[in-house]
């Protein structure tokens, strides 16, 4: 079996990280595991509200090297963030209690135990290369190689789909931020070179071919390096715009508002005079995106990827004007790249900052980075962070040396 390039950067990553675990803990890891940062296509806020996605697994990864204890003691530790290993009773997890980058392993615990699955004390060191605060899942990732590693250590045989419920119930109920499902399965069930179509009512999916490449065209991740912050409550708030929109339709979940019957159903909103419109903005973009999705499907089916550009421009234009998640550098990637002669380009994420994915042909791939940062330049931005966005694997054990 011949070893990749891919492969060989994995066994590099264990060989290091293997090291560091003994350095650290004095015990021998008796597990590798990694989980990836994930890009969504197209689906954005639609997750919470039972509807469809698109998120492809990005090559870059949270990795976690695991090993037993004795006692009821989890020790985790980061390369990643400054400061001293964190030391946590398996006995006395509560929501609230555990602060800053812990609170998620610590809330997979949680979950876990909670869900009666018995667990024994572990050593847990983390190492990533997914960028936080970038809009691109680090903290899904973190959750996902957590529950992942606590499985295999416990004997718990938790399937993908197990792996990603946990995880967004930790995200939920332990870290208090209201996402929906999306990122969480992203991590633990894409499949390299492909999308995963999800339906996040009942987690029904399918992998759909995902070769730009081959199509003579590339994915660009530009990171504005724009932080975002959702457990602000600004991502808390258009969730309960959402369910309230629901709610005043008369349906279980704005994916129940069929496309064909949105303007009936926003005339029937404006009859309830329920707010000032914003309500009225949060519907017409849950359903409208998730007919985007159905798009997207049809033309990568039918083999006209190009034709999805101005789908993910129009998602972009509905998240920025009736969702009201995006910010003038996300804006400006977007505005600068069509203008460059992107395909198609929209923010990615759930908002507020973080990144945002741009179609292009590959012959212009450095034009129009090279026009993104000009105009970030001039703008007086930061430069943002660009890379290719290569549909990889999800989360899995590796190997270790």
């Amino acid at each position: 079996m011949t070893t990749t390039q891919d492969d060989r950067g994995e066994l590099d990553r264990a060989a290091h990280a293997a090291a560091r675990h003994r350095e650290l803990f004095g015990t021998e890891p008796e597990g590798f595991f990694a989980a990836p940062g994930r890009a969504n296509l197209i689906g954005e806020h639609t997750d919470y509200n039972d509807g469809f996605v698109m998120p492809l697994a990005l090559p870059h990864i949270t990795t976690i090297t695991a090993s037993r204890r004795a006692d009821r003691l989890l020790r985790v530790h980061s390369r990643d963030v400054p400061g001293p290993t964190v030391e946590l009773s398996l006995d006395g997890l509560t929501p609230g209690t555990v602060k800053g980058w812990a609170g998620y392993p610590a809330g997979v615990a949680w979950v876990l135990l909670g869900a009666g699955h018995r667990l024994g004390g572990a050593d847990l060191y983390v190492e990533s290369d997914v960028p936080t605060g970038a809009g691109l899942s680090s903290s899904a990732a973190l959750e996902v190689v957590t529950a992942l590693a606590l499985s295999e250590l416990n004997g718990l045989g938790l399937t993908p789909e197990e792996l990603a419920r946990h995880s967004q119930r930790a995200e939920n109920d332990f870290v208090g931020m209201p996402c929906g499902i999306l990122d969480q399965m992203a991590s633990a069930c894409c499949a390299a070179g492909h999308v995963l179509y999800l339906d996040t009512r009942d987690l029904s999916s399918r992998q759909v071919p995902f070769d730009m490449a081959a199509e003579g065209l590339r994915l660009l991740v530009m990171d504005t390096q724009v932080k975002h912050a959702h457990a602000d409550g600004a991502y808390g708030q258009r969730r309960a715009e959402c369910e309230a929109g629901a709610v005043a339709l008369g349906v279980p979940a704005l994916r129940d508002v069929a496309y064909p019957d949105l303007d009936a159903a926003l005339a029937r909103l404006d009859a309830t005079g329920l707010d000032n419109g914003v309500i009225r903005r949060r519907v017409r973009h849950v359903v409208t995106e998730d007919r985007r999705v159905e798009r997207v499907i049809e033309l990568l089916e039918a083999g006209r990827p190009r034709e999805i550009g101005p789908v993910l421009t129009e998602g972009h234009a509905s998240l920025r004007d009736d969702f009201a998640v995006s910010c003038p550098e996300l804006d400006l990637v977007v505005a600068a790249s069509t203008e460059a002669g992107a395909l198609g380009a929209r923010m990615t994420g759930g908002g507020f900052g973080g990144s945002a994915i741009v179609l292009v042909e590959a012959d212009a791939t450095a034009a129009i980075g090279e026009a993104v940062t000009a105009a970030f330049d001039a703008a007086g931005h930061r430069r943002p962070r660009i890379f290719e966005a290569l549909p990889s694997a999800g989360a899995r054990r590796g190997a270790l040396p």
